[in-house]
């Protein structure tokens, strides 16, 4: 099996996916839960590197909200944030005009490829989830089919579009063999129908950690909002998060695992500013932690000021979001239905006559 996660730092077509053709772009496909604002981990650990995408892919990009309800949601709190997230994609630098931008229960066919694909999925390939076992933990109330085959409509959303690549994270590796695994079990069964996918990594700020736990991820469902920078956070509360996020009595502006809160504020500067961790640390070489923690926080605002403003407006502007989502879904269903017809044509479904 050829390399499942490709990590790199540059983001061009010939080193992540093999040479392009002249007329016809690779695709991609990602989508996020509209489980709430998006955090600065969300930003830095995957949407950031979904702009760069846009020029030389063909990209799809969702709201994926049928992921949503493996655990119970307030009808009127999903709307909303549902609406939330198409806005944050959108003031981060997604360009409708470039991607295909959609909200995924809008494209029926990701569902209709689930229940195939989830005839030729095994048990024990879903009691292997890391994911499923650690949520079971938490929601044993809760603990309902979706969640055990939530992988399975992760798999359709990918391979519904022919994606060659897919943006994840170090806690999708397994998605993206599974979803690789089917494809290719399919392919075996009935002759080639879907690409292979590969997922990519970025080597840097794959993983944005809490502020105040650096050693897990920062996470909107972290019980202490001070862990957390929201996309959505006033000016005065990312300096305070900032200021308040945890380091430790050395003293000194040092890249090292042992500073773990220290090395975590480093990878942030880094990623908003350009500069190299070296410089970084050079710069404020002999200066305290106080000094370092407040232009940090500078960064960070100055980063997030025009996003936060773009998504203000354009929750003000629910009109031209609903054309955007409208139109995302008649370009994604399109090259949906096309995938679609191919399966059913070749596990034996009779045609539709309309």
């Amino acid at each position: 099996m050829s390399e499942i996660i490709k990590e790199n730092t540059e983001i061009k077509c010939s080193d992540l996916v093999g040479e392009k053709s002249n007329t016809e772009k690779k695709i991609i496909f990602s989508g996020a839960q509209p489980s709430g604002k998006m955090t600065l981990g969300n930003y830095l650990g995957a949407i950031k590197n979904w702009t760069m995408f846009q020029d030389d892919y063909e990209c799809y990009y969702s709201v994926v909200d049928l992921h949503a309800i493996t655990v119970p949601q307030d009808p009127a709190t999903l709307r909303r944030q549902t609406f939330e997230l198409l806005a944050q994609y959108i003031a981060c630098g997604i360009d409708p005009e470039k991607c295909t931008l959609f909200i995924q229960s809008h494209v029926i066919e990701h569902l209709e490829l689930m229940w195939v694909l989830n005839t030729m999925t095994y048990m024990g390939e879903l009691n292997r989830m890391t994911q499923f076992k650690d949520k079971a933990k938490k929601s044993e109330l809760n603990l309902n089919a979706g969640l055990f085959t939530y992988p399975v409509l992760m798999a359709a959303d990918i391979l519904l579009y022919q994606a060659d690549l897919v943006p994840v994270g170090e806690d999708q590796r397994q998605h993206i063999e599974l979803t690789r695994d089917l494809a290719n079990r399919f392919n075996n069964r009935f002759s080639d129908t879907f690409k292979i996918p590969e997922g990519f990594m970025p080597k840097e700020a794959a993983r944005v950690m809490s502020l105040q736990d650096p050693s897990k991820k920062m996470s909107k469902s972290d019980s202490d909002p001070n862990a957390f920078i929201l996309l959505a956070d006033d000016s005065d509360a990312i300096a305070r998060k900032i200021k308040r996020s945890v380091t430790d009595s050395v003293g000194v502006v040092r890249y090292s695992d042992e500073q773990a809160g220290i090395k975590n504020l480093i990878d942030i500067y880094a990623n908003l500013s350009g500069k190299s961790v070296e410089e970084i640390v050079s710069m404020y070489e002999g200066k305290g932690y106080g000094v370092f923690k407040q232009e940090t926080a500078e960064i960070v605002v100055e980063t997030l000021r025009p996003i936060r403003e773009k998504y203000l407006y354009l929750l003000e502007n629910k009109d031209y979001l609903k054309e955007i989502y409208a139109s995302g879904a008649v370009k994604a269903q399109a090259k949906a239905r096309k995938t679609l017809r191919k399966v059913y044509k070749k596990i034996g479904f009779v045609a539709r006559e309309r």
